[in-house]
C-alpha cells in the first residue's frame, strides 16, 4: 500500500507540459520569436496555408525611386517629385518615405499643403499652390476611369504611383522594393514542410506575379484593399485551410487578427504587434520556419513527457500493487521512491534537450529545432 502511494504521485505527470513550455519560451525569446499566444505556438504544426504580406516582410521595404516620367507640359522632372512630396511629407507609407528621400537627394523643396486627405487604400489628397493635387495609386485611375497616355507601361518590378492635378495625370513616379535575400530560402522549405505559401499585395498583377514567381511561391492575391486582406484570409479558411498571416503594418491588422495565427514582423507598426499571437523580432522571414519547426518539435516534446508519465504510472502501479507477486516479484516502498524520482528525471532531461541546432538547408545555414 505504502509502495502504491508513492508510485501515485503525479510528480512526472504534473511537469511534463511545464517543463517544456518553460523551456520553449526561453528558446523562442533567445532566437527572436516572441510568444504573446501560447496556443497560436503550439499549433503552429497545423499550418498549410501561410500568406505573407509583400512590403516590408518578403522585402526589405525601402522603396527607392527608379523612374520618374512626365505628362503634363510645362512640367519637369523635378517638378512632379517637388509636387509628390508635398503630399507624401504628411504619410507614413514606405513609398511616402521614397518619394522625400528623392526630393532630398535632387535638392527639392518641398512645399506647404493645405486640406490633407487620406484616400483610403488608394492614396493621398490635399492643395498646393491652390490646386487640388493627387498622389493615387493605379487602381484609383481604373476605378475614375482616368485615362493615361498612349503607350504608358510600368515596369514589372515596379511599384508606382500617378500624380494627379484636376483629376488628370501628369506624372508617374516608380519605385523599385528589394526582396530580402532570405526570403527565397523560407519559402522552398515551407514547401518542404507541406506548406502552401500565397502571396498578399496591393500592388498591381504584374508586381505581383513577378515577386510570387522569383520567390516559387503557389499564388498570389494582388490589388487588395486594406479592407479586403481579411476577406482574403477568410476565403482560404473557407476552403478548410489552417492560415497563418505574416504582416507588418496597420492594414495587416485586421487579417492578422483574423487568421489562425498571427504573426508579425517587428520592424512593423505597433498595431500589427499587439494583433498578432507571434512576433517576429528580427524581422526575418526565415523566423516563419523556425517558428513553425520549433512550434512542432515542442508539441512532440510535451507528447513524449506525457507519454513517459503516463507509462511510468501504467507500469509501476500493478507492480506495487503485487500483480506479478506470485512470480515472486513485488516493489518495496524504497524501489517505488527510486522509480517516482527517476520518472521526474527522465521527464526534465527530456524537456532539456528541447534545443536550436545548426542544420543544413539547400545548402544556406539554417537554425532548426532538433
Amino acid at each position: 500500500m505504502v509502495t502504491v502511494i508513492i508510485i501515485c504521485c503525479p510528480h512526472a505527470l504534473g511537469l511534463a507540459v511545464p517543463l517544456v513550455v518553460a523551456r520553449s519560451t526561453a528558446l523562442s525569446a533567445r532566437n527572436g520569436l516572441l510568444i504573446r499566444n501560447r496556443t497560436a505556438f503550439e499549433n503552429a504544426r497545423k499550418i498549410t496555408t501561410l500568406v505573407f504580406d509583400k512590403t516590408g516582410t518578403l522585402t526589405v521595404g525601402k522603396f527607392e525611386v527608379v523612374r520618374v516620367e512626365v505628362f503634363g507640359q510645362g512640367l519637369s522632372e523635378q517638378d512632379l517629385v517637388r509636387l509628390a512630396a508635398g503630399l507624401e511629407q504628411n504619410s507614413e507609407h514606405p513609398i511616402a518615405a521614397g518619394i522625400l528621400r528623392k526630393a532630398r537627394a535632387s535638392a527639392v523643396s518641398v512645399p506647404k499643403v493645405e486640406g490633407f486627405k487620406a484616400l483610403t487604400g488608394q492614396g493621398v489628397e490635399a492643395t498646393i499652390e491652390g490646386q487640388v493635387i493627387r498622389v493615387v495609386s493605379p487602381g484609383y485611375l481604373r476605378k475614375k476611369e482616368i485615362p493615361l497616355p498612349e503607350g504608358f507601361a510600368a515596369a514589372p518590378q515596379e511599384t508606382g504611383v500617378f500624380v494627379l492635378r484636376k483629376d488628370k495625370s501628369i506624372g508617374y513616379i516608380g519605385l523599385a522594393d528589394q526582396i530580402r535575400p532570405e526570403s527565397a530560402e523560407a519559402i522552398r522549405t515551407l514547401h518542404a514542410e507541406g506548406i502552401e505559401c500565397m502571396l498578399l499585395t496591393g500592388d498591381n498583377d504584374l508586381v505581383a506575379a513577378q515577386v510570387s514567381k522569383e520567390l516559387g511561391m503557389n499564388g498570389y492575391f494582388a490589388q487588395v484593399l486594406p479592407h479586403e486582406k481579411q476577406e482574403k484570409i477568410k476565403e482560404l479558411q473557407g476552403k478548410g485551410e489552417f492560415v497563418a498571416m505574416t504582416g507588418d503594418g496597420v492594414n495587416d491588422a485586421p487579417a492578422l487578427a483574423h487568421a489562425d495565427i498571427g504573426i508579425a514582423v517587428g520592424s512593423g507598426s505597433d498595431i500589427a504587434a499587439e494583433t498578432a499571437g507571434i512576433v517576429l523580432v528580427n524581422s526575418n522571414p526565415l523566423d516563419v520556419v523556425r517558428l513553425i519547426l520549433f512550434g512542432k518539435m515542442t508539441y512532440r516534446k510535451m507528447v513524449q513527457n506525457l507519454a513517459w508519465a503516463t507509462g511510468y504510472n501504467a507500469v509501476a502501479m500493478p507492480l506495487a500493487a503485487g500483480v506479478l507477486y506470485h512470480w515472486g516479484v513485488l516493489l518495496s516502498p524504497a524501489a517505488g521512491a527510486v522509480l517516482m524520482s527517476a520518472s521526474t528525471v527522465v521527464v526534465a532531461v527530456n524537456a532539456s534537450l528541447l534545443r536550436v541546432k545548426d542544420k543544413q538547408v539547400q545548402p544556406k545555414i539554417l537554425l532548426r529545432i532538433v
